[in-house]
């Protein structure tokens, strides 16, 4: 299939589901909020190369988690949240096993750190005062997973890693904002249009990786030869 051809369906795709599909039924709402997944994992998987280390496997398995956690969080939204906490453990991993340390990318923990305690002192206090009690673990658990994956993100140095990653966290302080501290006008839309910007440019690192993979692998090949 032609490599144009997938991310403009996903970008149809995703606009149908934010902009045009009713919201009932609900089969039919998390049908179409899947599609633009399925097409976004058979681009990541159009970008691996013929044998895929760990690191980028991890990474597909991670956008196949976040996609249960799409569908699970339309029925339990502890079930979701759980997915795609899988999801991001994925990432995570799979970022930290191409992560290359620097002073410079490792003092993002502050930025980061921060950004965390303020989101997620709003949302304790939120939910401790709706008596959301039992969500308080479950969501400060996510937001340390998801923060640790932005993070490994930013450690490997790649750009659409690095983007996507903090797309993601956006979209998810979002939707968490939006549902435990106070409404925010067209949540819907500026959730889901991250959402799936994020999960596209992680599908896209994966052929930057790679080539950077083949980089660092032609340097010997290159010293044998002179």
């Amino acid at each position: 299939m032609n490599n144009r051809l997938v991310p403009i369906l996903i970008g149809l795709m995703a606009i149908l589901y934010i902009f045009i599909v009713p919201s009932e039924p609900l089969s039919i709402k998390v049908t179409f909020k899947l599609i633009p997944m399925g097409f976004i994992i058979f681009y990541a998987m159009q970008k691996l190369p013929a044998s895929p280390g760990p690191p980028l496997r991890l990474i597909v398995i991670g956008l196949f988690f976040c996609m249960l956690g799409d569908g699970f969080i339309a029925v339990s939204f502890v079930a979701g949240l759980g997915a795609f906490l899988v999801g991001h453990l994925f990432y995570l991993t799979g970022f930290l096993k191409m992560s290359r340390m620097t002073k410079f990318r490792i003092s993002a923990i502050i930025p980061i750190g921060i950004y965390s305690l303020i989101i997620g002192s709003q949302l304790i206090a939120s939910l401790s005062g709706a008596e959301n009690d039992a969500l308080v673990i479950p969501v400060m658990a996510y937001m340390l997973v998801i923060s640790l994956m932005a993070l490994s993100a930013i450690l490997t140095g790649n750009r659409l890693a690095i983007a996507g990653s903090i797309l993601f966290v956006i979209s998810d302080s979002i939707l968490s904002w939006n549902m435990f501290v106070s409404d925010i006008v067209y949540s819907d839309v500026l959730i889901m249009t991250t959402y799936y910007s994020a999960q596209f440019l992680i599908a896209r690192s994966l052929a930057s990786f790679r080539e950077a993979a083949g980089q660092i692998t032609a340097i010997p090949d290159v010293k044998q030869r002179l």
